[in-house]
């Protein structure tokens, strides 16, 4: 038991109720979509998701702040605040795609320590919470996450989101010059890859753009399993913009193809 033991019980309170409503409208025949200022979709279940997580965090815990991406907030407020990604992976839930999910996290002082992650048309949930390790409930049962052992990146899987991302916010090179590094890549994208390195079935995962409420989860869940997250100056932050996790070993190698100057 840790001190957010309370709040990680409460997290998984919010992934049921959220998950109740986006099984629903998944598929949905009258589901209502528009583009947000950046050209990126948002559905009613996106709206109705964070309206009701915020409904009950006010009701349990009206002290903390709230951030997420429809609803607003500052992920940078000192104290306790609780970052919301309604449906990660809203382009594969417009398409009728399984791999999409909620992301839950409570930051306190900046810090990522509850973390929640469901995906309920995969059958999965992934959570952490400061000092109780990362965890994994599938059909099998609940399972204590460790990230892999592979020291190299000539024998690494490695993952991304999308390759014309690189395009547009980092360096399309710099992503295959590591691409070349390692054993193999594919795109899992979004949530997936950064629990998969937390599983320890990839080993790295790397986006040159994220949102906070994106990553803040994957943070706490992959270094609870032993690996390391930082950003592409390698500070160890979910907030700085961009993204990668790794097994640890692997991650200064990374780095050293994709990194950004501090």
């Amino acid at each position: 038991m840790s001190r957010y033991s309370a709040d990680l019980r409460l997290a998984a309170q919010l992934a049921d109720a959220a998950d109740a409503i986006t099984t629903a409208r998944f598929r949905a025949q009258d589901l209502a979509v528009r583009s947000k200022p950046d050209r990126t979709p948002v559905t009613d279940a996106d709206t109705a998701v964070e309206d009701a997580i915020r409904e009950l965090l006010g009701a349990h815990r009206p002290q903390d702040a709230i951030a997420g991406e429809e609803g607003g907030g500052s992920a940078s407020e000192r104290g306790r605040v609780w970052l919301l990604d309604p449906i990660d992976g809203t382009k594969n839930f417009l398409r009728g795609a399984p791999v999409w999910a909620t992301l839950i996290a409570l930051v306190d002082d900046g810090e990522p320590v509850v973390g929640m992650v469901s995906a309920p048309l995969l059958g999965r949930r992934w959570w952490a919470a400061t000092g109780e390790g990362a965890w994994l409930a599938d059909s099998a049962g609940e399972h204590r996450l460790s990230v892999s052992a592979v020291p190299e990146l000539a024998d690494a899987y490695l993952s991304t989101t999308d390759l014309g991302s690189w395009v547009e916010y980092h360096s399309r090179e710099a992503y295959l010059a590591l691409v070349d590094a390692c054993w193999e890549s594919r795109a899992f994208g979004d949530f997936w890859q950064h629990c998969l390195v937390a599983e320890g079935i990839l080993d790295v995962a790397v986006e040159p753009i994220v949102n906070p409420w994106d990553v803040a989860p994957a943070q706490i869940l992959v270094t609870e399993a032993g690996g390391r997250f930082t950003d592409l100056t390698g500070e160890a932050r979910f907030d700085g913009g961009s993204a990668l996790a790794t097994n640890g070993l692997v991650h200064d190698a990374a780095l050293a193809h994709v990194g950004l100057p501090r």
